[in-house]
């Protein structure tokens, strides 16, 4: 019988370089022989993907907040059910950019959803499923926004207020608070280098 995989998830607000360790991450697990799935949110599958253009692309029409939340639960619906769950079954690691967390921390904290109402679709889409791992790589605002920025045309989320992605990162630090056995800070404003290093660190912690 082949041993479930394990969930790992990475989050943070825009340019604190997720993609760029998720990278390091998968290539550092393949090489000691682990069968690696990255992914990302939303998005992971073609109609996932096709809602993400929906909620990224800038739009002159005012977009509401239980709108953008139904669609990121869709998204995610179609992804858990038809990508990570299976990856999971056949063994697999999966390494995923954003996945709930993002979803309290940009919704709940950004826009003011109430908890209980992104609590009552977790449930619902996820049921017990939830990340064995959540790495949060951590920087302040300026200088998360100073790399987006730096990264070319800005999307809909990426042109908030800095105020928005100030509640974003407290979100963040504060479910970290709450449980730390699950949720692993990385300081994320240090150079390249460290940074893989703490990631490397703390997967060698989960082996």
């Amino acid at each position: 019988m082949t041993q479930r995989g394990r969930f790992i998830t990475f989050e943070g607000a825009e340019g604190v370089g997720k993609s760029t360790q998720i990278a390091l991450a998968a290539e550092t697990l393949r090489a000691t022989g682990v069968d690696v799935v990255v992914t990302r949110e939303p998005g992971g599958t073609p109609m996932a993907e096709a809602i993400r253009e929906l909620l990224l692309t800038p739009r002159d029409e005012p977009v509401n907040e239980i709108t953008e939340l139904l669609l990121m639960f869709a998204a995610r619906a179609q992804h858990l059910h038809g990508h990570i769950l299976p990856a999971l079954e056949r063994g697999c690691w999966v390494l995923c950019d954003r996945f709930t967390d993002a979803t309290f921390a940009y919704q709940g904290a950004g826009r003011g959803v109430p908890e209980e109402r992104i609590t009552l679709l977790e449930t619902l889409v996820q049921q017990e499923i939830r990340p064995d791992d959540v790495i949060i790589l951590d920087a302040p605002v300026e200088i998360g926004m100073a790399r987006a920025t730096r990264r070319g045309e800005l999307d809909r989320f990426e042109q908030e207020e800095i105020a928005f992605f100030e509640r974003i990162r407290a979100c963040y630090l504060a479910r970290a608070r709450r449980s730390p056995q699950r949720y692993h800070v990385i300081d994320a404003a240090r150079p390249l280098d460290e940074v893989t290093a703490s990631v490397t660190s703390v997967l060698d912690g989960l082996r």
